[in-house]
């Protein structure tokens, strides 16, 4: 049963039988070296399946000598997921990893019962500069997964599987879609795919996963009718098959899953099913009892305090609680 039920449709109430259950414009910051639009967690919606966190960076113009600096900062109780379109992200972790995640491969890292990551320009992309654009996403894990041990997983973009139909382009970052499956092993049911459409295109969404969302990148789509502009993230009702169609050229997620147990609570770059794990999270990192990441070992990013009440940020990048924005 999904944590966020829906009625069952009313005859003769077309609002009712609508294929969107929920329209969330993303909040759109700018944090001086680029905009951040971001879509979850809102107000209105928490979480789609597992995803409790969608950013869309960028996209954003790095010149010569420019570049993003996250310093170490640490997860527990989540896994992160970056996907680029442009540009390069140097990820560095408490683990050991360094890998350089570039457009079409995918960085899944399992925080578990806790790690701390960076993410920088190296010095080569710096030297050259870039454009950098790209998807960060954080799902929340499974109760009994929560805390495990950490973990890092890297699949390259030959690795992940690539669907070519009339007027689609898509390839599957999680999950199964279009008669594809991805190399990359959720620890619960997750659906995760980028698809590219030109103008005229069909895109069937099959109901196979109880909650399903897509976020339009660029261009305009038709879903029953109603059309809709880029920068949207559209919540589909559950257990009904749609199709996309693409209005003009359009570049769109697809994303969701089987629902979670229950809410999560989220606090700056903490996520869990309990509220006291958030709390233990915060002490550890005041006391600098996390593993420091190999090579990135001077900074790091200090416990957000001060006044305002809790706040959330990604990478030390504050945004308003959404809880407290009621």
């Amino acid at each position: 049963m999904s944590f966020h039920p829906c009625p069952d449709p009313t005859p003769g109430d077309a609002a009712s039988v609508d294929a969107i259950d929920l329209v969330i414009v993303p909040r759109a910051v700018d944090l001086g070296e680029m905009e951040v639009r971001r879509a979850l967690p809102s107000t209105k919606r928490q979480m789609v399946g597992p995803f409790i966190f969608f950013d869309q960076m960028g996209p954003a113009e790095f010149l010569t000598d420019q570049g993003i600096d996250v310093r170490p900062h640490p997860h527990v109780n989540l896994a992160t997921v970056t996907y680029l379109f442009d540009g390069e992200i140097l990820h560095r972790d408490s683990l050991g990893t360094e890998q350089a995640i570039r457009p079409g491969a995918v960085n899944w890292m399992k925080a578990g019962r806790g790690i701390v990551h960076s993410e920088r320009t190296s010095a080569e992309r710096r030297a050259a500069g870039q454009r950098l654009f790209g998807i960060q996403t954080w799902m929340a894990l499974p109760v009994e997964a929560e805390e495990s041990d950490p973990a890092f997983v890297h699949h390259g973009e030959a690795a992940l599987p690539r669907v070519e139909a009339e007027g689609i382009s898509a390839r599957v970052i999680a999950g199964e879609a279009l008669g594809a499956r991805s190399p990359l092993v959720a620890p619960s049911p997750t659906l995760y795919v980028d698809v590219a459409l030109e103008a005229g295109a069909r895109l069937p969404v099959a109901p196979d996963h109880e909650e399903r969302a897509l976020d339009t990148l660029s261009g305009e789509i038709v879903v029953a009718g109603r059309r809709f502009p880029p920068h949207q993230l559209l919540v589909l009702r559950p257990g009904d098959p749609i199709v996309v169609e693409a209005a003009t050229d359009a570049r769109l997620m697809l994303f969701g899953g089987a629902p979670m147990e229950g809410p999560r609570y989220i606090w700056w770059n903490f996520v869990s099913s309990r509220r006291e794990r958030i709390e233990e999270a915060r002490e550890e990192w005041r006391r600098g009892r996390f593993a420091t990441v190999p090579g990135d070992e001077a900074d790091f990013i200090p416990l957000p305090e001060g006044p305002g009440g809790p706040r959330r940020a990604l990478g030390g990048r504050v945004f308003p609680d959404p809880a407290a924005e009621g």
